[in-house]
C-alpha cells in the first residue's frame, strides 16, 4: 500500500497480550479485531478502486478514487496496528498482499461486485451509514490507537455517507431506468447487513472491555437513518431477505478470492519488490 503522511496516535492502552481470548474466540482477540476493521475498508477501497477511469463522470471518478483512498489509509492504520499487536513481523503491507482469502475477516457487503454505478452506491450507503456510526463509538474505545484512529476516519466517512445517500436519493426519484437500477442495487445488497450487526463471541467480549462497541446499540439509529434516505428516494424498503453470515470468521464468497488474485498479485510475484 502507498506511505501515507503520518498522524500522531497515542500509545495502546491495553496492551498485546493484556487478556486471555474468551470462549469462541481463537487467537488475540484485539489482534482479530482490528483485522475486521482493517479488512473491511481495505476490501472496499479496493473495490472503488476498480471505477477509477471508468465512472460515469470525471467528477464521480474522482469522488470514488479519493473515497478509495481514505478506506485504504484507515486500513494501514488498523493492520499496522494489528501486526504490532501479533508481533510476527508482518506490517499492515504484509496483511493485506500475504494473507490468503480464508484469513480475511471483512464482511459480505464490501466484497461483492461493483455491479452498475447504482449498486456501487447502494452499497457504499449501507456500509458508510453503517460504519460512520461506528467509528463514532470507537472515538470514544478504552484503546487509544483504535480512538485516534477512528477519530480520523469518522470525518472522512461522514463524507462517504453523504455522497452515497445524495446518489440514491438522485437515482431513485429520477428517470424509470436509474429507479430501477437503484431498486435492484439495495435489493441486491440487503441481504448482506445482517452481518453488520452480529454479535459473536469476540464483538461482545471487546464491547465488555470497552475497546469495542455494542453493535445492536444502534441498529435503531441505522434503520432510521437507510429508510430516510430511501423514503426521500420514493423507493420502497427492500424486502427482508435470510441474512448472510460468516465474514467474520473467514468463510467468503467467491467474489473476494477473485479480488484477492488481483489485488495481491504484483506483491505475491514479487516478493522483494520496493517502490
Amino acid at each position: 500500500m502507498a506511505s501515507l503522511p503520518p498522524i500522531d496516535l497515542p500509545s495502546n492502552a491495553t496492551g498485546a497480550g493484556a487478556f486471555d481470548a474468551p470462549a469462541g474466540v481463537e487467537g488475540n482477540p484485539l489482534f482479530e479485531y482490528l483485522l475486521r476493521l482493517g479488512d473491511d475498508s481495505l476490501v472496499l477501497g479496493q473495490r472503488l478502486s476498480e471505477w477509477c477511469g471508468h465512472a460515469p463522470s470525471v467528477e464521480v471518478d474522482l469522488s470514488l478514487a479519493n473515497m478509495a483512498l481514505d478506506l485504504i489509509g484507515q486500513a494501514t492504520l488498523f493492520l499496522d496496528y494489528a501486526g504490532e499487536v501479533e508481533g510476527k513481523g508482518r506490517d499492515g503491507d504484509s496483511l493485506a498482499f500475504h494473507r490468503d482469502v480464508l484469513d480475511f475477516r471483512c464482511c459480505w457487503l464490501v466484497e461483492q461486485p461493483n455491479g452498475d454505478f447504482a449498486r456501487t452506491m447502494a452499497r457504499q450507503c449501507l456500509f458508510s451509514t453503517w460504519q460512520h456510526l461506528l467509528f463514532g463509538r470507537l472515538a470514544g474505545s478504552a484503546d487509544e490507537r483504535i480512538a485516534a484512529i477512528a477519530a480520523k476516519a469518522v470525518k472522512e466517512v461522514a463524507y462517504h455517507r453523504e455522497l452515497a445517500s445524495e446518489w440514491v436519493i438522485r437515482l431513485g426519484d429520477g428517470t424509470e431506468e436509474s429507479r430501477r437500477r437503484m431498486a435492484d442495487g439495495l435489493d441486491w445488497t440487503w441481504r448482506f447487513v445482517a452481518e453488520l450487526f452480529e454479535m459473536d463471541p469476540l464483538a461482545g467480549f471487546m464491547a465488555e472491555k470497552g475497546i469495542g462497541t455494542d453493535l445492536a446499540a444502534f441498529r435503531a439509529d441505522y434503520d432510521a437513518a437507510v429508510r430516510a434516505v430511501i423514503e426521500q428516494a420514493t423507493l420502497p424498503p427492500p424486502p427482508d431477505q435470510r441474512p448472510i453470515l460468516g465474514g467474520r470468521r473467514g468463510h467468503h464468497s467467491e467474489h473476494l478470492g477473485h479480488l484477492l488474485a488481483t489485488m495481491q498479485f504484483l506483491p505475491r510475484t514479487y516478493p522483494d519488490a520496493r517502490w
